[in-house]
C-alpha cells in the first residue's frame, strides 16, 4: 500500500469528531443519491452463462419460495468450478455439508436408486438418479423433496409391502410419523398415513428426535419390524401386527433391549444420538446391522450370525470394515442399497463434522464405500458430492485480484480441518474467457493464523488489483496490500499490520466495501457478533483513501446476531444499497433513500426466506444481463447460488 493510504487507514474514528463525520454524510449522502452510484467491484466484475434448468419433482419452480418476490431461483450448478487438478465439481453451489445423513430408495420406480440427505431440520435434499443402474450419475432436483417437513430425522422403508418405499420421519413430540407413497412413479405423492404410528396399546410411538430408526423384516414372516435405537446405547424392537387391515400399521412392543444389544462407547460413556443400517452385509441370506453413533469414531457392524427365520444379532459390535475400519469424527449416518446394480450392497455414510470437537471440520464427511466382492469393502470417495465446500462457516468474497478484469473468489472459514486451528481463505481464480466464468481453486492464501475469516475485496489504490480486508473473530479488519503485476499467485497480499481497523465494540468483523455517500470512492462497512454495523467514510479519494469512523451503529440496523454486509446495486436505480446477512434471520435489503437532505437505511424485505444459518452473502452478475445474482455462505461451508430471474 502506497504511503498516503497508509496514513490515511491510520487516521482512525479517534481523530475525528464523530459529528463532523455525519454532518458529511449528510451533505453528500444527497449528491450521492441523486447521482449514478459507483458499483461495487464485485457487483460490476464479469462473469459467465447461467447454469442448467432443473426441475423440481413436486412441480415448483426450483429454489423459489412462494413469498420470494425477488424471483431468485436456487441452483447448485451454475459457473463452473474446478479443483485444483483441474477436475470440475459436479454440485460447485451445493451450499457444503456438515452433517449429512443420506438415503438410497428407488422412489421413481424406474430401476435405479435415488440419492436423498438431509442437512438441516425438515428439510431432505432429492438427487435424481439418471444414469443407469449399474453407472448412477445424479443431478440434483430439490432442497425439500415433495414439500416435506420429516423434522429431525427420516427413513425410506416399505411399511405398506406394495413395493415402493414410503417415508417415516418425527413428529411432534418426537413421534414416529409416516407418509405412504401413492405417488405415480414421477416422485410425488406422500400423503400422511400417520400422524404417529401407535403400538398394539394405542400409544404413539417415540423416537428421541436424533436417533433414526429403521424398518425390515427382521424374522422372515412377512411383517415389518421397527427398530429404535435408544440413548442407553440399547435397541427397542416393534412387530407389526397382521390385523392392521387397510390403515397405517399397528406395532407390538416385543422387546426393549433386542438380542441384548447395548453399544459402550470407546470414550467409556453410553451411546447418545445413533442411526441404524438393516441388510444383508455378508450375502448369506440374513439380515445383519450397522450402527452408527455420536461417539463412535467409526462404524460398528452386528453381524446376524443365525438365519433369516431365527436371526442372532448377540455377538460383539465391530469396527467396519476389519481389515480397514473407518475412522471419522463420529456420528455416522450409514444407508446401504445396491448403488451399482451388481447384486450385493453397498454403503454411504454421512458423517457429522466437528463431533468430538466443535472447532473441528470435515468437508470429506459423504463416504461411499463399494462391495467390490463378497464381503470386501472399499472406501471409493469420501466426498461423494463433489461441492465446493471449506469447512464450516464460509464468507465468498468476490473482485478482480488478478487485474485481469474479472471477477474472482475467496472463500475464508471458521477454522481450518487440518488440526491447525486458524482459518483459512480459499482462492478461485476466475480463467474463462470472455462471457465465460470458470473458477479454477489455488489453495489457501499463506496468511497468519487467526479465527473466523471474512474476506472482502475492493482496489484501494486504484491500479487494478484488489487489496484484501479480512474481518476475523477478536483481531478487527487485517488489511493486506495487493503488489499488483509484482506479484505472483498466492503471495501477492502482504499484511500491513499498521493498517488494522479495530472495532469500537464487538468481535467477529465482516467487512464489506462500496461507494456508501456516492462520491465515487469506497467506503468501509462492517458487521459484528452483534448484529449491529460500523461504518467508515472514505474522506480521501479512490486512489488515496482516508476512513473515519462514521457511526457503530449505522442507521440501527440490528440483524440480531452476526451481521455480514455486502454494497451493491441490488434493485438497478443507480445507488449502493445494502444485502445483510444474520445468523438465523436470512438475507434482508436495506435501500439508502434521501431524508432531511441525507440518507437513511430502509429495510425493504427479505430477499431468500431460506437463506443458511450464519448467512454472509456476496454479489456478482454471472450471466453479465444487468441484474446481480446472489451467493451466500453459511455454516454448511459451501456457497450456495440463487440466479435472479426478475431483472
Amino acid at each position: 500500500m502506497s504511503g498516503s493510504t497508509q496514513q490515511a487507514w491510520e487516521r482512525l474514528s479517534s481523530r475525528v469528531d464523530p459529528e463532523a463525520v455525519l454532518s458529511r454524510v449528510a451533505r453528500a449522502g444527497a449528491r450521492g443519491l441523486a447521482g449514478a452510484g459507483v458499483c461495487l467491484l464485485a457487483a460490476c466484475a464479469s462473469s459467465g452463462p447461467g447454469p442448467e434448468t432443473v426441475s423440481d419433482p413436486v412441480g415448483r419452480v426450483p429454489g423459489v419460495a412462494p413469498d420470494n418476490s425477488y424471483g431468485l431461483a436456487r441452483r447448485v450448478t451454475g459457473p463452473v468450478v474446478v479443483d485444483d487438478a483441474g477436475a470440475p465439481l459436479e454440485f460447485p453451489w451445493l451450499g457444503g455439508l456438515n452433517q449429512p445423513r443420506p438415503q438410497l430408495a428407488d422412489v421413481d420406480r424406474d430401476g435405479d436408486v435415488d440419492l436423498f440427505i438431509q442437512e438441516r431440520s425438515g428439510r431432505v435434499m432429492h438427487f435424481e438418479n439418471v444414469g443407469d443402474p449399474r453407472t448412477p450419475r445424479f443431478e440434483w432436483r430439490s432442497d425439500r423433496f415433495g414439500g416435506i417437513d420429516v423434522g429431525e430425522w427420516y427413513r425410506y422403508s416399505d411399511l405398506d409391502g406394495d413395493g415402493d418405499p414410503d417415508l417415516l420421519g418425527e413428529s411432534q413430540f418426537s413421534h414416529v410419523k409416516l407418509w405412504r407413497n401413492e405417488g405415480d412413479g414421477t416422485g410425488s405423492g406422500f400423503p400422511v398415513w400417520a400422524d404417529s404410528l401407535r403400538d398394539a396399546a394405542g400409544d404413539p410411538i417415540f423416537s428421541d428426535r436424533q436417533n433414526i430408526p429403521n424398518a425390515i423384516d427382521m424374522d422372515c414372516d412377512g411383517r415389518v419390524d421397527l427398530f429404535i435405537g435408544r440413548l442407553t446405547g440399547t435397541v427397542t424392537r416393534y412387530e407389526e401386527r397382521p390385523e392392521a387391515g387397510t390403515g397405517p400399521p399397528v406395532f407390538e412392543l416385543l422387546s426393549d433391549r433386542f438380542q441384548n444389544i447395548e453399544i459402550v462407547a470407546q470414550l467409556g460413556s453410553l451411546h447418545g444420538a445413533n442411526t441404524l443400517a438393516l441388510g444383508d452385509v455378508d450375502g448369506d441370506g440374513d439380515v445383519d446391522m450397522f450402527w452408527g453413533d455420536f461417539f463412535e469414531p467409526g462404524l460398528l457392524l452386528i453381524e446376524n450370525t443365525g438365519s433369516c427365520e431365527r436371526p442372532d444379532l448377540t455377538g460383539d459390535p465391530v469396527p467396519f470394515p476389519a481389515e480397514d475400519p473407518i475412522l471419522t469424527s463420529g456420528y455416522n449416518a450409514p444407508a446401504l442399497a445396491d448403488l451399482d446394480a451388481d447384486g450385493d450392497p453397498d454403503l454411504l455414510v454421512g458423517v457429522l463434522g466437528g463431533a468430538f470437537n466443535p472447532n473441528r471440520t470435515t468437508v470429506d464427511n459423504l463416504l461411499f464405500v463399494e462391495q467390490v466382492s463378497p464381503a470386501e469393502w472399499k472406501v471409493q470417495s469420501r466426498r461423494m458430492l463433489r461441492n465446493l465446500d471449506v469447512g464450516s462457516e464460509s464468507v465468498p468474497a468476490f473482485g478482480d485480484w488478478d487485474g485481469d478484469g474479472d471477477a474472482d473468489l475467496l472463500v475464508g472459514n471458521k477454522i481450518a480441518d487440518d488440526g491447525s486451528e486458524t482459518a483459512r481463505v480459499f482462492a478461485f481464480e476466475n480463467v474463462g474467457g470472455a462471457g465465460e466464468a470458470k473458477f479454477q481453486a489455488r489453495g489457501a492464501i499463506p496468511i497468519e493464523g487467526s479465527y473466523h475469516f471474512a474476506p472482502a475485496l475492493g482496489d484501494l489504490d486504484g491500479d487494478g488489483f484488489a487489496e484484501l480486508l479480512l474481518g476475523t473473530w477478536q483481531d478487527g479488519i487485517l488489511v493486506y496490500r495487493n503488489r499488483g503485476s509484482d506479484g505472483t499467485g498466492l503471495d501477492r497480499w502482504s499484511a500491513d499490520p499498521e493498517a488494522t481497523v479495530s472495532l469500537s465494540r464487538g468481535s467477529n468483523s465482516v467487512p464489506a466495501l462500496g461507494d456508501v455517500d456516492g462520491d465515487g470512492d469506497l467506503d468501509l462497512v462492517s458487521g459484528e457478533s452483534s448484529g449491529e454495523l460500523n461504518l467508515w467514510l472514505n474522506v480521501g479519494t479512490k486512489f488515496s483513501p482516508e476512513f473515519v469512523l462514521a457511526t457503530d451503529r449505522w442507521g440501527e440496523v440490528d440483524a440480531g446476531r452476526r451481521s455480514a454486509p455486502v454494497l451493491a446495486d441490488w434493485d438497478g436505480d443507480g445507488d449502493t444499497d445494502l444485502l445483510l446477512g444474520s445468523e438465523s434471520e436470512g438475507v434482508t435489503l436495506w435501500n439508502l433513500e434521501p431524508s432531511d437532505g441525507g440518507f437513511k437505511l430502509v429495510r425493504a424485505a427479505g430477499i431468500v426466506p431460506e437463506a443458511p444459518t450464519f448467512a454472509t452473502p456476496a454479489v456478482l452478475d454471472m450471466e453479465r444481463d444487468g441484474d446481480p445474482d446472489l451467493f451466500i455462505g453459511g455454516i454448511g461451508g459451501g456457497v450456495v447460488l440463487f440466479e435472479n430471474l426478475v431483472r
